[in-house]
């Protein structure tokens, strides 16, 4: 059976509690899941026990946000020590900068006349890590927007009026620090952000694997990825990129999966230890 390693719940930007999530996908059939929160691991230990006591494997995940030469890329980390402190202080640090990136697009979009306010976007945000969507919600909420998708064209997309970069750390850095925590790095949907020509970087600083099967990537470029893992001796790995039932119809929990025996792969990458 499949396993879906790309799942985000109300820890991030998802609208689905942990448990609820490993319940649903155990309902639909999969063998496995990877909680994969952006830069946080706060929905993980309630995720790991439902996962022990509806006898599901559950992964230990994360999604790191990075940025390189312009563009937003995404490592995926597993089953990387999750106590471990360096890890931590940097997660906390990514969420004092989500908090206060939110701030900023706020204070853009009340100069357009658009009364959205910040706690508004925290209270949707809940105990997750703020973001984006949650702007994009608040649009709706107030009606300036129609949909989520609106709000990120007209408003908080890149390049758009109420747009501000993120913190600056790069994909690089997040390899590094996720082998020094012990866990194993993958490029998320490289389909997306077109950066082929920094995987060779990326490998030698110990990627471990590409996101090979993703909703959105075409077979072109499955094959292509599929031909990348056999060049740089990369685990492809896969999915759905699940935020909840309300969120794109094409990211719908198990729309992409990789096969089972991937699971073993990574679970064998990460006894090999952290990097030093």
């Amino acid at each position: 059976m499949p396993c879906d390693l790309h799942v985000h719940t109300t820890a991030s930007d998802g609208t689905d509690v942990p448990v609820k999530v490993v319940e649903e996908a155990r309902r639909a059939g999969l063998s496995a899941l990877a909680i994969t929160d952006h830069d946080t691991v706060d929905g993980l230990l309630p995720a790991l026990d439902a996962g022990t006591k509806l006898s599901f494997p559950v992964l230990p995940g994360v999604e790191l946000s990075t940025e390189e030469e312009g563009h937003e890329i995404h490592i995926l980390g597993y089953l990387f020590q999750i106590d471990h402190s360096e890890l931590l202080a940097r997660l906390a640090l990514f969420r004092q900068a989500r908090v206060e990136r939110v701030v900023k697009m706020v204070e853009r979009l009340r100069c357009l006349g658009i009364p959205v306010e910040v706690e508004q976007v925290l209270e949707l945000a809940g105990e997750g890590a703020v973001g984006r969507p949650h702007v994009a919600r608040a649009l709706v909420q107030v009606g300036a927007v129609a949909t989520v998708g609106e709000a990120f064209e007209k408003y908080i997309g890149k390049d758009r009026v109420a747009y501000v970069p993120r913190y600056k750390y790069t994909p690089l850095e997040a390899v590094r620090l996720l082998r020094r925590a012990g866990g194993v790095a993958v490029l998320a949907h490289p389909g997306l952000v077109r950066c082929d020509h920094l995987i060779p970087r990326l490998v030698a600083e110990g990627l471990h694997g590409l996101e090979v099967y993703y909703p959105s990537h075409s077979k072109e470029m499955v094959w292509h990825y599929e031909r990348l893992c056999r060049r740089y001796c990369l685990v492809a790995t896969g999915g759905s990129d699940y935020h909840g039932s309300d969120h794109r119809e094409y990211n719908r929990l198990g729309a992409a999966t990789a096969p089972d025996e991937v699971i073993s792969i990574l679970q064998e990458l990460a006894r090999q230890g952290p990097e030093t």
